[in-house]
């Protein structure tokens, strides 16, 4: 199976971008861990409160920024677009050390995530134009999620080791070192300059058009949903992990590094075997399963908790089960955006989800970081336990079960010889025939199942 995963690393295109991505998120990864141990370090008991806080400053960001930047991206070229933005990361971050007030981190952040909000949807849309098989797509799927594990397996393991020698300050330095080498690896890359979106004709279009296809889309609408579970369970464990290891169990740096990493573990797990599971079982019935093991995961551990008490073993087998379920509902996401999208109008789409998905953690990160701070640590995971069983509720009404790619449909606001009709055949009162379907311009509605 290992050797079916890598297959996509073959493409030598693809192998750089890979390559850029796991350089940039290790960075990433040491900055995590960086702004958890300087929010403790300005806050104390707080620190919660406050990584809630910055990070929905994050959130607000790439709600606002992601569709701004989609509109606007295929007026630039990919590549220097992208290495711009990697350099402009990169110099941000160096300012991070020098911090001494709590407002500081939260504009730091703004700056920040601007240049990410733009960066992430245009990296990911260029990935099925330069992988178009989907089983190969898949497979870099499921690479990309264990690249975005490194931030919470193995750059929380470099941080700890980096911590033994050196304070957490310098992890910033690794973040910008991070940032300049994913740099060079796009540099070195030969991007597809990718196909034009339908919606040339204004920078508003543009805007929303993502977001049209996204919300008129059935399976777009359960993805949604099912993000707002994997944000209510993975707020709880980025927020407040510091403060439960920490304020709760009096542990020391390098265990919050290792609480983080276990539950990078199981995300990594339930990566490897998605390809192959994905095979014999629909992305619906996959991304409900893991939605529904970090729901109950939530409410064991709340009920432990407030029961018989938290022990360190109970909240690493918790961290693992999450772990498994975010990478069962996140990992299969890219492939239905695919599906869902014209070429031209996948980053467009991907920007939307990008941007739809932060606003369910723009929620959950706050609420995760005020519970933390004002409640117990088994009423914090048990209310966190309603949204995340409301998204699972609203994913499977929004997704029906029968979500087949080629549909059925009419037009009958099309001329009997419109050059979309060719493969169709007669029907009364119009055209009726049969193809994959996504929301275009001649396709507005989502058609209603026979």
């Amino acid at each position: 199976m290992t050797d079916s995963i890598l297959a996509p690393l073959a493409n030598p295109v693809y192998r750089r971008l890979f390559t850029a991505q796991v350089l940039s998120l290790l960075g990433a990864g040491l900055a995590t861990v960086g702004l958890a141990l300087l929010a403790f370090d300005l806050a104390g008991g707080d620190a919660g409160l406050v990584l809630g806080t910055a990070l929905a400053v994050r959130m607000i960001t790439n709600v606002v920024v992601a569709p701004i930047a989609s509109a606007f991206a295929q007026r630039f070229p990919r590549r220097p677009t992208l290495i711009a933005l990697d350099l402009v990361r990169a110099a941000v971050v160096l300012a991070f050390p020098f911090v001494d007030q709590v407002w500081q981190i939260y504009v730091l952040i703004f700056v920040l995530q601007c240049a990410s909000a733009a960066f992430t949807p245009i990296f990911q849309a260029a990935i099925p134009d330069v992988l178009p098989d989907e089983d190969s797509y898949t497979r870099a799927l499921t690479l990309s999620r264990l690249a975005y594990d490194l931030e919470s397996l193995l750059s929380p393991t470099l941080a700890a080791a980096a911590l033994v020698l050196v304070s957490f300050h310098w992890l910033f330095a690794g973040t910008s070192l991070g940032f300049l080498a994913s740099a060079a690896a796009v540099m070195l890359s030969r991007l597809p300059a990718g196909a034009r979106t339908e919606s040339d004709q204004g920078v508003y279009a543009r805007m929303t058009q993502g977001l049209r296809i996204y919300l008129v889309t059935p399976r777009l609408r359960g993805l949604l949903a099912l993000n707002l579970t994997a944000a209510a369970a993975g707020a709880m464990v980025i927020v407040n992990t510091v403060v439960i290891v920490r304020g709760t169990f009096g542990g020391a740096e390098s265990e919050v590094a290792l609480a983080n990493a276990v539950f990078g573990a199981g995300s990594i797990v339930a990566a490897l075997t998605l390809p192959r599971l994905l095979e014999a079982r629909t992305d619906r019935a996959v991304m409900v399963g893991g939605a529904t093991l970090m729901l109950a995961t939530l409410v064991a551990v709340g009920l432990v908790a407030l029961t018989a008490g938290l022990g360190w073993g109970v909240l690493l087998a918790g961290w693992l089960a999450l772990g498994l379920g975010y990478s069962a509902i996140l990992t299969p996401s890219g492939r239905l955006l695919r599906r869902s999208a014209r070429e031209g109008d996948r980053p467009s789409v991907f920007a939307a989800q990008f941007a739809l998905s932060h606003a369910c953690w723009l929620f959950t990160y706050p609420l995760a970081g005020w519970l933390g701070a004002n409640t117990s640590l088994g009423a914090t995971l048990l209310i966190l336990a309603i949204p995340a069983a409301i998204g699972i509720g609203v994913g499977l009404w929004l997704w029906p079960r029968d979500d087949r790619e080629v549909l059925p449909h009419r037009h009958d606001d099309l001329p009997a010889d419109h050059p979309h009709l060719r493969d169709g055949h007669a029907a009364s009162g119009g055209r009726h025939h049969a193809h994959p379907y996504v929301i275009d311009s001649l396709h507005r509605c989502w058609p209603r199942p026979d």
